[in-house]
């Protein structure tokens, strides 16, 4: 299940045109979690490595173009990120990080209103984001029923699984 209610924590920030290949290099595949985490957006180290639960990512448009590959999308999970933030986001990307229950806010403006280290209260289920750091607030594009009930079950296999017990 997914937790869809208020979160706070850190800004990294990182521009337009952030592709699966930075978030999943591919020969980066299969190795365990502890071998592949310092590849991920690996030209600022200090992100995977001292990103905490919770913090979020913040980026400019087309975020996750590139390859489908779902890896992309496990290992911002893995980095226990409360959710991505980005001004647009590549297609594919957007509906695997639905399918597979991981939160991705679009919201217009987000790059201007956040720098690195900004804390931002995040409620992801009504798609608000304030920026504790400068005290403005914007608006996500917010998550319909349908997503809302997806993301809850922590995917679509864990909403069938769901419909599936009833």
């Amino acid at each position: 299940m997914s937790d869809l209610a208020v979160h706070r924590g850190r800004v990294w920030k990182f521009g337009d045109n952030i592709d699966t290949d930075r978030l999943a290099p591919y020969d980066m595949g299969n190795p365990p979690w502890s071998e592949r985490r310092s590849t991920v957006l690996k030209e600022r180290p200090e992100f995977a490595a001292e990103c905490q639960p919770g913090d979020f990512l913040v980026a400019g448009r087309n975020f996750g173009c590139g390859s489908s590959r779902e890896p992309a999308v496990d290992n911002l999970r893995l980095l226990e990120l409360s959710c991505v933030i980005a001004e647009s986001f590549a297609r594919i990307f957007y509906r695997n990080t639905i399918a597979t229950g991981f939160p991705s806010l679009a919201c217009p403006g987000i790059s201007s209103a956040c720098a690195d280290g900004d804390e931002l209260e995040v409620n992801i289920r009504e798609a608000t984001i304030r920026n504790l750091s400068r005290g403005t607030e914007l608006s996500a594009q917010p998550f319909d029923d349908t997503m809302l009930a997806i993301l809850e079950a922590g995917g679509l296999l864990g909403l069938l699984r769901q419909r599936a017990s009833s």
